[in-house]
This record gives C-alpha cells, sequence and structure tokens, in this order.
C-alpha cells in the first residue's frame, strides 16, 4: 500500500525548516499574494526557490497556495506569479478559482492541480468534475465522517487529502462571507478575520457558539491511512515552527505506532483551544466540540518551546545512501554514492602500501559513514580493497564530503516545467444576454410564494417541493428551478432521486451551489445555473463553468458593482439584487448549545456582542447563519446583468410579495437593509 505523505504547513523559511527536519514529506506554503494566509510571512519568488532547494535535496515536496478568488484585473499578475512558482521548482498547485485551475493549465501544462478544499467538493460527485477539469487531487472538508471519507475513497482513484490536525472553522470551507461582509476582509480573499472568534449568544448576548475547537486526528492515522487517504494535511501557516515540529513529529510518530500521551500533551500545549476535538471525523457534532483560546491554552505554550525547538535545531539524516569504496594499487580511489535515481562518482589519490595497519573494511567504514552535519546516512556500506594498501583518514573524510556535497545538489537542481506567456482569452461578445433583465426569485418553502407571481421569469423552490406546485407553477409560465442544497456530503443520492422526481413533474432545471450539485444536476440531465456558493468571481471561471455545462450563472456576491459590468461571459450573469445574504454554511448547529431543536422551533438566532441579531435556519442537517439585515440592490441598475434575484429565506408570503413589487418598479424599500459588497467590495 502506499505510504500516506505528512503535508506541514510553512508560513516561514523557519517553520518550513522545522517541518523538513521532523519529517515531512511535503510542505505547503503561501507566496505574497492569491493565497488563503495571506497574513503569513509568506515567500517571495526568490526564497520561493531557496524552499525549493533545501526541501528538493532533503526529498520533500513543496505545493503552492493559490487558493483564493482572483479578480480579472489581477489575472496577469497571477499568470506571472504561476509562471515565477513553476520555475522555482513548485511541485504543486493548490487552487481554488476555477479560472485560476484554467489560467495554471495554460501557463504550465505540465504542473499537478490540488483542489482547495475552499472548493467545497464534498462527496464523489464533485470529485468527477474535478478530474474532468484535470486535477489529481482533492482536499476533503473537515466536515467528513470516516465512513464519508471511506465512501469517497472506494470510488475514485484521484489523490485524497484531509486535514488531521490544527484549526477547524465553524463554516464549510469556501463557503463563508461572514469576514467579507462584515468588515471587508474576504475569507475566499485570504485575510479572514476571524469573527466567529466573537462571542456570540443563542437568541441573547453571551457565549462563543461559533467557535470551535481545534480538529486533531493523530492518534486516528493509522486508520484515516488503512482506505488509502494520500495525504495528512496540518494547517497553520500562522503558527510558529515549534507548533510545526510538535505536529509533524506527533503524526510521524503515530504513522509508527509510537504516538504518546506525553507527546499529545505537548502538541496540545503549544496550541489548542479549550483542547481538541474529533466530532465530526468520529460523526459525533455537538456541544463538546466547541472552544475558545483560554488563558490557560496561551500560557501552557511556554514550558515546552524549548523542547519543541530541539526538534529541529540541528540537521536530521533523512535521507539513506548506499555508498560503494573501491581501493585498488596504482588506481585512484573511488567512492560511489546514491540513492533513488540520483549517484555520484569522486576520486582520489592513488593509495599507498601500507607501513604498518592496512585499510580494512571496519576503518574504511569508519571514516565514510561519518554523515553528522548532513541531511544523510548510510544505509548500506560495501567496498573492495586490496590487500596491503593504506589511505590516511583525512582523504577519505574528504571523498565523503565531496561525494555527498555533489549528491545532496542533484535534487535540489529545478527540473524545468514548460511555461507560456498568458494572455486573456477573448470571450465571444454573443453572450446571450437578454434584451430585458429577468426576475428570479428564490424560496426556501413553498409557502413563502405568493399567489400572483405575474412577472417572475424563474422560480427557484426546494427540492421536496410537492409536485402538483410545480405543475401549478408551470401552467402560469413561470421556469421552475429545484435548488439542490449547498450541503451535499452523503446525501448525493438522496438529492439525485429528488432531482429525478421534480424533472418528471416537469421542473426546468437546477440550482447548482458546488461542483457535486453541477454532477448531481448532469447525472439527472437537467439544465442549471452555477448558483449561491459557487464563487464565480472572473470572466474566466464563468467559461469554465459553462463548458460544464451551466446555461445561466450567479456571479459572487463580493463583487463590485463595476467588477460585475466588466464580466464577459458566454452565458447570461445574474446577480442577488435582494436578500438575507446567508453568512456561514454550518454542520454543526451552534443554536444546540443552547437549545433543542424543539425549543428552537427554527425561530432563533446568533446575537454579538452589539447585540446585532443573526437569524439562523436549518435543512437537510445542516444551519445557515443569515446576516442581520437584507442585502437591497434592486432600485440601483447594474450594467452587464442579465437577471436579477430576489433570495427569500425568513420572508413571510406578504412580505415577498411586496419586494417583488419594489423589484419590480424599480423602488427603495421602507425598511432597513444594507448594499452589501456590491459598493464596498471586498479586500
Amino acid at each position: 500500500m502506499k505510504k500516506s505523505e505528512i503535508l506541514a504547513p510553512a508560513g516561514s523559511f523557519e517553520a518550513l525548516v522545522a517541518a523538513v527536519r521532523c519529517g515531512a514529506n511535503a510542505v505547503y506554503i503561501g507566496g505574497r499574494g492569491f493565497n488563503a494566509r495571506r497574513n503569513a510571512a509568506n515567500f517571495d519568488f526568490d526564497e520561493m526557490a531557496a524552499a525549493v532547494k533545501y526541501c528538493h535535496e532533503r526529498l520533500c515536496r513543496v505545493y503552492l497556495t493559490l487558493n483564493t478568488l482572483v479578480a480579472d484585473s489581477e489575472m496577469q499578475k497571477a499568470a506571472e506569479a504561476v509562471k515565477k512558482a513553476a520555475q522555482a521548482g513548485i511541485d504543486a498547485f493548490i487552487v481554488q478559482d476555477l479560472g485560476l485551475a484554467a489560467l495554471a493549465k495554460a501557463v504550465c501544462p505540465g504542473m499537478p492541480l490540488h483542489a482547495s478544499t475552499q472548493m467545497s467538493v464534498q462527496s464523489v460527485d464533485g470529485v468527477r468534475e474535478l478530474e474532468k477539469l484535470g486535477f489529481c487531487r482533492v482536499v476533503l472538508p473537515r466536515e467528513l465522517s470516516k465512513e464519508e471519507i471511506i465512501q469517497i475513497r472506494s470510488q475514485t482513484d484521484i489523490e485524497l487529502e484531509y486535514f488531521v490536525h490544527g484549526a477547524l472553522c465553524m463554516c464549510v470551507s469556501g463557503q463563508c462571507l461572514m469576514s467579507g461582509m462584515l468588515g471587508q476582509r474576504s475569507g475566499n480573499r485570504g485575510l479572514c478575520a476571524q469573527p466567529c472568534r466573537l462571542p456570540f449568544g443563542v437568541n441573547r448576548p453571551g457565549g462563543f457558539n461559533l467557535s470551535l475547537k481545534d480538529l486533531s486526528l493523530v492518534e486516528f492515522l493509522p486508520e484515516i491511512a488503512a482506505p488509502g487517504v494520500d495525504s495528512f494535511k496540518i494547517e497553520g501557516r500562522m503558527k510558529r515552527p515549534e507548533y510545526v515540529a510538535a505536529a509533524v513529529s506527533a503524526c510521524k510518530n503515530s504513522l509508527n505506532g509510537a504516538y504518546t500521551v506525553e507527546q499529545k500533551n505537548e502538541l496540545e500545549a503549544v496550541f489548542s483551544r479549550s483542547g481538541f476535538t474529533s466530532g465530526y471525523y468520529e460523526n459525533k457534532p455537538g456541544k463538546d466540540m466547541f472552544g475558545t483560546r483560554r488563558k490557560e491554552d496561551v500560557t501552557a505554550a511556554g514550558p515546552v518551546l524549548k523542547k519543541l525547538a530541539s526538534l529541529y535545531s540541528k540537521e536530521t539524516p533523512l535521507v539513506g545512501v548506499k555508498m560503494r569504496f573501491a581501493a585498488k594499487k596504482n588506481e585512484p580511489v573511488t567512492l560511489e554514492c546514491s540513492f533513488g535515481e540520483y549517484s555520484v562518482t569522486v576520486t582520489g589519490s592513488e593509495p599507498r602500501e601500507a607501513q604498518n595497519k592496512a585499510l580494512d573494511r571496519d576503518s574504511a567504514f569508519f571514516s565514510l559513514s561519518k554523515c553528522g552535519g548532513t541531511q544523510f546516512y548510510t544505509k548500506d556500506f560495501a567496498c573492495k580493497i586490496e590487500d596491503g594498501l593504506f589511505v590516511p583518514a583525512g582523504e577519505l573524510n574528504g571523498l565523503r564530503r565531496a561525494a555527498l556535497d555533489k549528491l545532496g545538489a542533484l535534487p535540489g537542481q529545478i527540473s524545468e516545467k514548460p511555461v507560456f506567456d498568458y494572455s486573456p482569452e477573448p470571450v465571444s461578445d454573443n453572450t446571450g444576454r437578454a434584451e430585458k433583465e429577468k426576475i428570479y426569485i428564490s424560496v426556501m418553502s413553498p409557502e413563502q410564494l405568493p399567489e400572483d407571481i405575474t412577472g417572475v421569469d424563474r422560480v427557484y423552490i426546494p427540492l421536496d417541493t410537492d409536485i402538483n406546485l410545480i405543475k401549478k407553477l408551470k401552467d402560469s409560465g413561470t421556469q421552475v428551478f429545484a435548488r439542490i442544497p449547498r450541503a451535499v456530503f452523503s446525501n448525493g443520492e438522496k438529492y439525485y432521486n429528488s432531482l429525478l422526481s421534480v424533472k418528471k413533474a416537469g421542473a426546468d432545471g437546477a440550482a447548482a451551489s458546488t461542483l457535486d450539485a453541477v454532477h448531481i444536476a448532469k447525472r439527472a440531465g437537467l439544465p442549471f445555473t452555477a448558483f449561491f456558493g459557487s464563487n464565480i468571481f472572473n470572466s474566466s471561471s464563468c467559461k469554465v463553468i459553462s463548458s460544464l455545462g451551466a446555461g445561466d450563472i450567479l456571479l459572487s456576491p463580493e463583487l463590485k458593482t463595476d467588477e460585475i459590468s466588466k464580466i464577459k461571459s458566454p452565458v447570461p450573469v445574474g446577480i442577488i439584487e435582494y436578500g438575507f445574504m446567508p453568512l456561514m454554511l454550518t454542520r454543526n448547529c451552534p443554536v444546540k448549545n443552547a437549545l433543542t431543536c424543539k425549543e428552537c422551533d427554527r425561530k432563533s438566532c446568533l446575537v454579538d456582542r452589539k447585540g446585532v441579531r443573526f437569524p439562523v435556519i436549518c435543512s437537510n442537517g445542516f444551519s445557515e447563519i443569515l446576516n442581520s439585515v437584507p442585502t437591497v440592490f434592486f432600485d440601483r441598475p447594474v450594467d452587464g446583468v442579465d437577471f436579477s434575484l430576489l433570495y427569500f429565506t425568513t420572508e413571510t408570503n406578504r412580505e415577498v410579495s411586496d419586494i417583488i413589487e419594489y423589484k419590480k418598479r424599480g423602488q427603495k424599500p421602507p425598511f432597513d437593509f444594507t448594499r452589501g459588497l456590491y459598493t464596498r467590495g471586498v479586500l
């Protein structure tokens, strides 16, 4: 069975050294832009090349995080980043943005692509789409259970990477707008301000109901490796080197059956939030998963830092070398050193006739096997020494140093991948845009639908909508699209079968928020909208998602209107012009920390320290946290938009009817609202 990789974070060169010396098989780093930890030290391109050289000399791979959304105006800069990273010798790119993935393939076709967890691929359905797009690895969501991982592994050969230690976001990765909406620092752009770590109470101020403990599955690694998870990922590019050393060492020890309680305590001491959790993996979400960074968690690190620093203070012998030494009369002595595909041979002077003790195997091994201070150790030694010859120890030491110096440099040499210049591909001006902007609405329940929806061109309904209502809507001349939930996970077959039912009832299409849902809609033979959650942020992504079959696209609500107006798309595009914007999608309901489902009765909210109330809605085993006020933009025309979406969540039937009328009249509504990020944008 293939050995699972330990993948370590490296937010600085010192952290990278700590990871490698403690036994990481690969590290992931960020450049100075386009990565999800823009506040880490990160690496410029000279530093990146040095990091790659250092790692490759020690047989450690280096992956570059390019896991953020990229605007059209940034594409040329992103292309240069891809090109320089490839020239620096990076082994793979970790990508979120579909458009950036296409760009990377164009600039460096030979570069392996890993799908970031920010892509929100949650099931084998999404994996199928990744395979078509040329990805070789997917970083799985942290919310998956053991059984769900096994299910995915059994149905695909793509490499699977899974987080086994580090910070645990409350929101499903790639589906969080909270930091961006509240303060412009978008998690999708690498600047998350972690507002979820602040106090949020259930129905009243007080409590930390969005803050989860850190994840740690170190003790389960042999179990996780068994079904064939290829890479164990450690979170923490913002963490200190001692943290990296502790986590890598713990993972290595666990795989070797040597993980101890003492090591677990050290790992918890260096960084934790009220301890660790394995709740999602064990399929046990609940109160025990929540925790904060307490004073005792902070002070616990002091006593262990020195010990942890000692784990990487000196070069570690990581690479086993075969040595072949020969000494023959009247010929220069030779030493061949090799590992894997790499081999070097060095020669010295001719041996002398021995005056006292002749050179033998033991004395040659004693001098030649001293690899201390390097990344090497002698794995295998053989020699041929003619009788009666002598070679000074100093010369043997010199041979060894020369050979290991040359050998160490070989894997550090950059393996050139062909790179190409980039220029944005022209997108057809024939975008299919309607002469008149169309009005689409989305409802959480059929009861929200008014009797009269004159002027509404399309309705997005839940999958479980009664077939008679679908037929009634169809008879009224309105298009009907069934909304596949953003959270697919193990529900793929259930949603597929439901989609077949609504299709039979006459539904025209589906709303697909993730690549999982895209595949489900295609399997069902229905046209689909790239819906809220698909994070379409640039023209290139429009082209990619339309090539997968999207008939129209709902653009990211993190785009400014001037960016929206410049988007070029082969298919119609739209924006949410009204709605309580979903800020988080969670698999662990925050309300359950205080109330049972019966007590909640779907009427609860979270309240921040300022008394602002954020409604919480639940469906299909997941919760969504909505913004405190709706975004409204239907009274301000936006250039380049083919359709507007009114996204209803908690509104009554009457409120839905009124808002549709406000939209049709282009009238500013008489209630509190926000312009969202359409005017502010994100950083």
